[in-house]
């Protein structure tokens, strides 16, 4: 009687956290496809990141993992049916979150698929890669014999896909968007865009990050993070390699600053950073390993 009357007031509550056997319907619900930890049976660890996303009646893939079997095979293990999708999400070009297409668009090639305008979707090659011409070369040594383009796509693996390149911000679905953010100049992966999805729901967002190589900061505020609360923050964080007092500091201002409530951390956020999380949040972090359900607020 205790034990149905808990489970009771956790899913009235939408904090119903659990292993994904049995799949039972909840109002909403993000399973973790691809992550490198977890104990749950019959699935893979592996590094990256791929997670589903079920809310409103819709399905959104959320990044493709690390490897394309291992991808395939957790999927499968867990019931998930990637023919039934109603968007896919990349939120960037780094192989752990993108090498899950070469499954995906083999059973759902069609599916529309959206990512961060980028050479390695077949964007174009930046501006000002050709700023240097030579005009005292004869026209045969010359790109283009001297006449270069506006734009030069560059080839990308993923040429037949539905891609939808992003370049500030888009609406997937309503009540679903990315936002586009870059780190800033001189900074790690500032050639790398990365896209974040944005879910509103009654209560405040649901952020989902694949590595927030831009800064966490950056991206809450990119949604506006102080004026709509984000409820539920689910992702990697990319503090693998922080120092302990950015990672106090950092906890404390998602927290107090940012006023994010719940965080489910996964992927490259680091053991170190998820101690900190759990420490500082306490009932407020969420575990999400690989197979895990999390409930939307």
């Amino acid at each position: 009687m205790k034990t149905r009357l808990l489970l009771s007031l956790l899913t009235a509550t939408g904090w119903l956290l659990t292993p994904n056997t049995g799949r039972a319907q909840s109002p909403g619900r993000i399973t973790i496809l691809v992550d490198a930890f977890g104990p749950s049976p019959g699935l893979q660890q592996d590094w990256g990141f791929a997670a589903l996303i079920e809310y409103q009646g819709k399905r959104i893939l959320f990044d493709t993992g690390n490897n394309s079997e291992t991808f395939a095979a957790n999927a499968q293990a867990l019931g998930v049916d990637l023919t039934r999708l109603d968007a896919v999400v990349i939120s960037h070009r780094h192989g752990d979150h993108t090498d899950g297409l070469r499954h995906l668009l083999g059973v759902n090639p069609r599916v529309k698929i959206y990512a961060p305008r980028d050479e390695y979707f077949g964007g174009p090659t930046p501006a000002g890669f050709f700023r240097r011409p030579e005009p005292a070369l004869p026209a045969r040594m010359r790109y283009f014999n001297g006449q270069v383009p506006a734009q030069v796509p560059h080839g990308s693996p993923w040429r037949a896909a539905n891609l939808t390149l992003v370049d500030s911000a888009a609406a997937v679905l309503p009540g679903f968007r990315v936002v586009r953010n870059l780190a800033p100049a001189g900074q790690p992966f500032d050639e790398t865009p990365e896209l974040s999805l944005a879910i509103e729901t009654p209560r405040g967002q649901v952020l989902v990050v694949g590595c927030s190589h831009p800064g966490i900061e950056r991206i809450l505020a990119s949604v506006s993070a102080r004026q709509r609360p984000v409820q539920l923050l689910v992702g990697g964080l990319h503090l693998v390699q922080t120092p302990p007092a950015e990672l106090e500091r950092l906890a404390g201002a998602l927290r107090e600053q940012w006023g994010v409530v719940n965080v489910a951390p996964g992927h490259c956020t680091g053991e170190a950073a998820f101690a900190v999380l759990q420490r500082r949040f306490a009932a407020q972090y969420r575990y999400a390993g690989v197979g895990t359900t999390l409930a939307l607020p």
